[in-house]
């Protein structure tokens, strides 16, 4: 057994396993998460969240897959009786691009979907996520990134029902700028973030998005809406960050005890980083964390 504050790692998402009764944490582990090579995805598994068993290889590169670094921010959902894995890679002849694993298990190993990335081959992009709208459709909700375009991109697609592939162009959902509470940084300070979009809806029917990007006091989780609780929105921007300190990369899940919990990493220093899960609740259609 390891405590939670002993396991570094970037990016938490909490898989909730109902047919265990436990907890699989995922998330960037590798111990050069910026310049060295990609060595895979680990979980660990867990009945309070704070002690946990692990770690488990989730995923290990097979000889040819195409990615060798920044292994970063998986994702796992249960869907049609499988696990699909949602993730970030790079390589030096091909752009950062999200793709999709499958394994019959939570602990993986997870394998990839098909031979390519969802996202499109001449974007560069991470931190793709799962949304089943209303009418069943999926998308993948992701960032193009600020290195490429400046003024990062918040980007959603339609996938094939089986994950497969993209089902459709992707259509930009908003900029990072068009937040009030992000700041631009940068050698020329024109850079604005997009990070780590997870999305629900709240009680009133409005799509809500947490999103990461830069803030008077660093990195910082903010709120963007759908008042018509459509994916492709139009979408705007609460005034205020959920959590403005220095911390980011939120999800959500509900415990067993039917608490609604922030999951997210702070500080955002290597190699510092630490998953924490704060309980939250829904107030005047926002979150707020609970007092």
């Amino acid at each position: 057994m390891i405590n939670r504050d002993q396991i570094r790692i970037r990016d938490p998402y909490i898989f909730v396993n109902e047919q265990e009764k436990c907890y699989y944490l995922y998330g960037t582990t590798d111990s050069n998460v910026w310049s060295g090579p990609g060595t895979g995805f680990d979980t660990y598994k867990s009945s309070d969240l704070e002690q946990w068993d692990g770690p488990y290889p989730a995923f290990r590169p097979t000889p040819g897959f195409w990615a060798d670094h920044h292994f970063w921010a998986p994702e796992v959902y249960f869907h049609h009786n499988r696990y699909y894995m949602f993730a970030s890679f790079k390589s030096e002849d091909k752009r950062r691009a999200t793709q999709i694993l499958v394994s019959d298990s939570p602990k993986g190993p997870f394998e990839p979907l098909s031979s390519k990335p969802i996202t499109p081959a001449e974007w560069e992009c991470l931190d793709g996520t799962l949304y089943i709208a209303e009418d069943g459709t999926p998308w993948m909700v992701f960032c193009q990134e600020w290195v490429q375009v400046r003024d990062g991109k918040m980007c959603a697609v339609p996938l094939a029902p089986d994950f497969s592939e993209a089902a459709g162009e992707p259509i930009t959902l908003f900029t990072a700028s068009e937040a009030p509470w992000a700041v631009a940084g940068g050698d020329e300070k024109d850079v604005y973030v997009t990070d780590g979009p997870f999305l629900f809806k709240n009680k009133e029917g409005e799509l809500l998005m947490m999103w990461s990007s830069g803030s008077k006091n660093g990195y910082a989780i903010g709120i963007a809406r759908s008042k018509n609780g459509q994916i492709e929105g139009p979408w705007t921007q609460d005034e205020e960050t959920l959590f403005p300190e220095d911390g980011g990369h939120g999800m959500l899940f509900r415990s067993f005890e039917g608490k609604l919990m922030l999951a997210m990493h702070t500080p955002n220093h290597q190699p510092e980083e630490r998953a924490v899960f704060i309980e939250v609740e829904e107030k005047n259609g926002t979150l707020r964390r609970k007092e």
